[in-house]
């Protein structure tokens, strides 16, 4: 099935016009800096989150010009996040292409992620909506957050579900959450609609993120077993392990994972921690928890959407975050 085009069919018109104006945001005259603009603009991606923006104002109203603005200045601020969180992981790599701080240096890519922010900034003004500034406002709060209790929980001997989902939320989840809330503030939804889209989007983005743990126990053919490894090298633990530790109570493997964590791990102790998992379920747990935060993100569709292309869109967008397989 193409879920992207169901998804994007309703709001065809409303993405094109997104594009346009987010490219126009990335332009200077600045020689380095517009290469660096460039080279960002270039790795676009599927634009899951300015959609998520687009189809929850169609769903509570209409999409304005205070709608593309905060969408633009909300996909602005997550690239200026990914900018930086490359340079905090070190990251050599972000959606197939080099990363900013790889192609040139870190001090580029701190500045060019700070231009963006700005740019940001100055996007989500035009809206002219109290609300909606202070909302990406406390995102970015919120995402900076995030971002160091994942430091502090590497350093930290506990090993929980509790701290997994807590990151979460104060990370991919924040921001889908973000983008239903600002897509219904932008229609004019009331303080009871918006509070039951935030609960949409952050199932939307628990799932998104559990989905993205599990790829990282695969190989670039998506083979289970031969992972890639990225986050047990990064020093993350994610929902697969958690689980098979909590599960079986081993200790030499519960001595691997605080391995990760003192970033002093082999890469064949990685495949051991791997196998471990696999074997005792965890990629299974992890996909059943990701169809529980399904079921209750389907409540929203047939509570609060009364379109009935747009219940199609948001509902294939939901089977997408849960199916895709990159």
């Amino acid at each position: 099935m193409d879920y992207l085009s169901i998804i994007r069919e309703p709001i065809t018109a409303e993405l094109s016009d997104f594009i346009r104006m987010f490219n126009h945001s990335l332009e200077h005259e600045n020689g380095l800096l517009q290469q660096a603009l460039d080279h960002i603009r270039q790795r676009a991606g599927k634009r899951m989150r300015p959609i998520l923006i687009l189809l929850m104002a169609r769903n509570y109203g209409s999409v304005t010009d205070v709608t593309q603005h905060a969408a633009v200045g909300l996909e602005l601020l997550h690239t200026a996040s990914l900018v930086h969180d490359d340079v905090v992981d070190e990251s050599r790599e972000r959606r197939g292409q080099e990363s900013v701080n790889a192609l040139y240096d870190n001090k580029v890519a701190v500045l060019v992620g700070d231009y963006i922010l700005s740019t940001a900034l100055l996007n989500v003004s035009y809206t002219h909506s109290e609300k909606i500034v202070r909302y990406l406002a406390e995102l970015g709060r919120t995402l900076s957050d995030g971002e160091i209790l994942q430091l502090s929980s590497i350093d930290n001997e506990e090993i929980s579900e509790e701290t997994y989902y807590n990151i979460i939320k104060n990370k991919t989840a924040a921001l889908f959450e973000a983008c239903s809330a600002i897509g219904a503030l932008s229609a004019g939804a009331s303080d009871e609609e918006v509070e039951r889209a935030k609960l949409f989007g952050r199932q939307l983005g628990i799932i998104f993120q559990i989905r993205d743990d599990i790829f990282d126990y695969y190989n670039d053919e998506k083979e289970i077993g031969k992972p890639t490894g990225n986050d047990m090298t990064e020093g993350k633990l994610t929902l697969p392990v958690i689980y098979a530790l909590r599960h079986t109570g081993d200790k030499a493997m519960l001595e691997l994972a605080h391995k990760v964590k003192n970033h002093t791990i082999s890469s064949d102790e990685i495949k051991t921690l791997v196998d471990f998992t696999i074997s005792n379920g965890g990629i299974e747990y992890a996909d059943k928890r990701m169809w529980e935060f399904h079921a209750k993100a389907e409540e929203f569709l047939n509570n609060d959407v009364s379109d009935e292309a747009i219940r199609k869109s948001l509902r294939a967008y939901l089977d997408f975050v849960i199916k895709r397989d990159k």
